[in-house]
């Protein structure tokens, strides 16, 4: 059922995000101060669906007005916010938010069993990608050298990126980076491509890397389906 619609609230909530986000835009420094309080508004908006106000149709239409690049820093600061215990957001804007949403991730899989001192601790005296990469580790099982690749794209093809991305990591879970996001797409695309010009090897380590990135549950389901058909 809709909730009943707190027009004054509404309009509070909507202002502040409105605020934070022109300060952000003119000011580098509130960046990393009033993260916090952004990912506290926009999971008030999307629960008391808010966004009717301006007679949207849905929140994802609110963040994309409100996110126009990206909608997936607006996940990530709700994420901080749903996920991280009160004790812990008192702290985040000595980390800032790219390291608050690392710690995000693995207080949604650790649950009760977080060891919030612990990590609050390594992000701060860590430096952001070094403890990027311990999350990833801590998360994943796996350690690899990583390696950033820079490649311009116009503007135009930005919310086809972005959108691949971010359906990407939906299926993958929000565990996982961009960087992997991104393989699945290619190993999706060489699988296609090596299938239709008949070279089964290289179709074969497309699928067999692409199994790996999928979260658990997807896996089991792969193969219970791989098993119906032989």
């Amino acid at each position: 059922m809709r909730p009943k619609l707190n027009e004054k609230r509404a309009r509070f909530v909507l202002a502040k995000i409105d605020q934070i986000l022109d300060w952000e835009r003119s000011t580098e420094g509130e960046r990393d101060t009033r993260f916090v309080d952004l990912g506290r508004y926009l999971c008030e908006v999307r629960a008391g669906q808010y966004w009717r106000l301006e007679n949207l149709t849905s929140f994802d239409e609110f963040l994309a007005r409100r996110f126009p690049e990206s909608r997936r820093k607006a996940y990530y600061l709700m994420s901080i916010h749903e996920h991280l215990p009160r004790p812990a957001r008192a702290e985040l804007k000595q980390v800032g938010w790219s390291k608050a949403a690392e710690l995000a991730k693995v207080a949604r899989r650790d649950r009760e069993r977080f060891d919030c001192a612990n990590w609050l601790h390594k992000a701060r005296t860590t430096p952001t990608q070094q403890f990027k990469e311990e999350v990833e580790k801590y998360l994943t099982g796996e350690s690899e050298p990583s390696e950033l690749i820079y490649f311009k794209v116009y503007k135009s093809q930005v919310p086809v990126i972005e959108q691949a991305l971010e359906t990407a990591a939906m299926m993958l879970g929000s565990d996982r980076s961009r960087g992997y996001c991104l393989e699945m797409i290619c190993a999706d695309f060489l699988a296609g491509a090596s299938a239709a010009a008949g070279d089964a090897e290289v179709a074969y380590a497309s699928l067999c890397r692409f199994f790996y990135l999928l979260p658990r549950p997807y896996q089991l389901r792969f193969l219970q389906q791989i098993t119906k058909v032989a």
